[in-house]
């Protein structure tokens, strides 16, 4: 590869060695890189640079394997997080670029964990606090062998509070969701979680409209309380009620549309 000056550029060199192990030496691309101008030759150098640096993209990706995502997308997201390093990487503030390539293709990848691996979804500050409690269990799990770390110590050692620390903890069961349809353990006739899910009771809603409509009952005349009592409650048809009345059926009728439909306004005015 050439610059637009025709000077052979070789972004790794491999007679000079990195002092992280096989890591390429390419100070000298990346100062080329800051220099040249958009164009062809820029990009075939950055994409050799890019090159360079998959080994390390990989072995980050690699410390996150079995967490429930595959290998292969890892790699995918730790290349992303390759590129932008190098895109934003300026060698003249002096820092070696591995220092900076390494949290960003980390952060990339803990990124794509906490935005695409959760089923439903979940505020970034539950999230962190998840992490945080997972890392103070793993480390205390060391130091107190033979149980779990409490509350108090998980909070104790990651700088939270207890409350933070039971937010976190409810977390750590709610990576991924259950189907409602899978078997209850232990089931042996095909019950399923959908089926121990409860439903509405209709009741409620009777005892509701009953509770609002009583004080409206109680503000009827006493003949009309006595005719929705003998009709609702007594379940007596209209002509045995305008019989125990002595007052005519079609009578009966219009006193009984006349108090449903006064109730039915007043508590609809008293809920607006």
């Amino acid at each position: 590869m050439r610059t637009p000056n025709s000077a052979p550029v070789n972004p790794v060199k491999p007679g000079r060695r990195h002092p992280h192990d096989d890591a390429p030496d390419t100070a000298e691309a990346f100062a080329k890189l800051s220099d040249m101008p958009d164009g062809p030759d820029r990009d075939e150098l950055r994409h050799d640079v890019v090159e360079a640096w998959l080994p390390m993209a990989d072995r980050l990706a690699g410390r996150f394997r079995n967490r429930g995502e595959s290998y292969d997308d890892l790699r995918q997201v730790a290349a992303m997080g390759l590129v932008k390093a190098v895109d934003r990487y300026d060698p003249a503030l002096g820092n070696a670029f591995e220092s900076y390539a390494v949290p960003t293709v980390t952060g990339e990848i803990k990124r794509h964990f906490r935005d695409h691996m959760w089923t439903l979804h979940v505020p970034r500050r539950v999230q962190d606090l998840r992490n945080r409690v997972r890392f103070a269990q793993q480390e205390l799990s060391g130091s107190i062998p033979g149980r779990t770390a409490t509350t108090a110590e998980i909070a104790a050692h990651a700088n939270l509070t207890e409350d933070e620390v039971r937010t976190g903890l409810e977390a750590l069961e709610s990576f991924t969701a259950l189907s409602l349809d899978a078997e209850l353990p232990g089931s042996d006739d095909g019950y399923s979680l959908s089926d121990a899910l409860g439903a509405a009771d209709p009741a409620l809603d009777v005892v509701i409209d009953r509770e609002a409509v009583k004080p409206r009952i109680a503000a009827l005349p006493e003949r009309e309380r006595q005719i929705l009592y003998m009709r609702f409650f007594g379940d007596m048809t209209q002509s045995r009620i305008a019989e125990q009345l002595g007052i005519s059926q079609m009578h009966v009728s219009r006193l009984l549309t006349r108090c449903c439909h006064r109730l039915r306004d007043e508590v609809l005015a008293d809920a607006a």
